[in-house]
């Protein structure tokens, strides 16, 4: 068989071509070895990859591989965690090389001409099938209604996750959410050096990320000045160049759910959920980096309106620093483009 072809079943089934897989296979058959599983690790990346890809349940997939529903939950679990634990440091990196720092600003800066933009941060809700019985379904139930866990990330110009966070349930806001991250720590500390910092009207301009009005404006995060360009001209030309900046991270979550069709309606159980949510972003990375086709993007349901977070009080330098760099940048552009 022609590899086109031979590629084509393979994402179709899978959901990644056959070279793919068996770079997937390649870098967890050392562990898998050590599991004593009684499957071929091909055999095992490859059923738990079918799951992924279609959302089919542990019993359903029993059935097409003759094994008890128990032990096909059994091994997406020992898959999922390996993803999610061995390979998340390879394949989900903070830019921080000089490097791949240059190239991801430049990118930005291409699409959107605001300078030292490196990523681009939302959240969304991964509906849970299911709840465990001794759980309060309130604390779960996300704005849409659903029963659902948040997933944040990151995401670069080619719509790569730098950063992938699932520590909250349905019922938290994204500020929430992204306030007891490690990223957000990492940040707020100094732990992140990005070693290129930029003049503009005399602010020193470090590499930032952007993201929508449930965001709180920081200095490493910046958020559009209105929602409904109510305001100046030269915030308004901001805003747009935010939000078309701020769209790669919307599409790569829509080729997320639209490529791993599990993380539209979870069917794993509560204590598992985070590791396939996080596996599946590290097989997005593996799909983006290796330019896989992209499937048809997943639409997210239309938000009924911006929620803007209060600042904290251990906040307010970043808040007011991020202020000054918003308008700094705005008054810039507009500058450039009025020309």
């Amino acid at each position: 068989m022609e590899a086109p072809l031979r590629d084509a079943q393979w994402r179709s089934s899978y959901g990644l071509s056959y070279p793919v897989f068996t770079t997937v296979v390649d870098k967890l058959k050392p562990y898998i070895a050590q599991s004593n599983l009684s499957l071929p690790s091909d055999y095992a990346v490859a059923m738990v990859l079918s799951r992924l890809t279609h959302g089919l349940s542990a019993k359903t997939l029993a059935s097409r591989y003759s094994l008890e529903p128990y032990l096909i939950s059994k091994i997406t679990n020992m898959i999922t965690r390996l993803l999610a634990t061995k390979l998340y440091r390879e394949f989900i990196k903070i830019p921080v090389s000089r490097r791949r720092l240059v190239e991801t600003t430049q990118a930005f800066e291409e699409l959107t001409s605001l300078p030292n933009m490196c990523g681009a941060i939302d959240g969304t809700p991964i509906k849970l099938r299911r709840l465990p019985a001794d759980i309060n379904p309130s604390t779960y139930r996300c704005r849409d209604g659903y029963p659902a866990v948040l997933l944040q990330v990151v995401a670069d110009h080619k719509k790569i996750f730098w950063d992938v966070c699932v520590k909250a349930s349905g019922g938290f806001d994204d500020a929430t959410h992204l306030r007891d991250s490690v990223l957000y720590n990492r940040l707020t500390s100094g732990d992140v050096v990005w070693d290129k910092i930029m003049n503009v009207r005399g602010h020193h301009v470090r590499p930032y990320i952007v993201g929508d009005e449930d965001f709180p404006l920081l200095s490493f995060l910046l958020t559009p000045f209105t929602w409904n360009k109510t305001g100046t001209p030269a915030q308004n030309e901001f805003d747009a160049a935010l939000m078309t900046g701020r769209k790669v991270v919307e599409e790569a979550i829509g080729l997320l759910k639209g490529r791993w069709k599990i993380l539209q309606d979870m069917n794993v159980g509560l204590n598992h959920a985070p590791q396939t949510i996080v596996a599946c972003c590290v097989l997005h990375n593996l799909c983006q980096i290796a330019r896989e086709p992209e499937p048809e993007l997943w639409k997210e349901k239309e938000e009924s309106g911006p929620q803007a977070p209060r600042v904290l009080e251990n906040e307010k330098s970043l808040h007011y620093f991020g202020q000054s760099l918003r308008q700094a940048l705005a008054d810039d552009l507009y500058q450039r483009i009025s020309r």
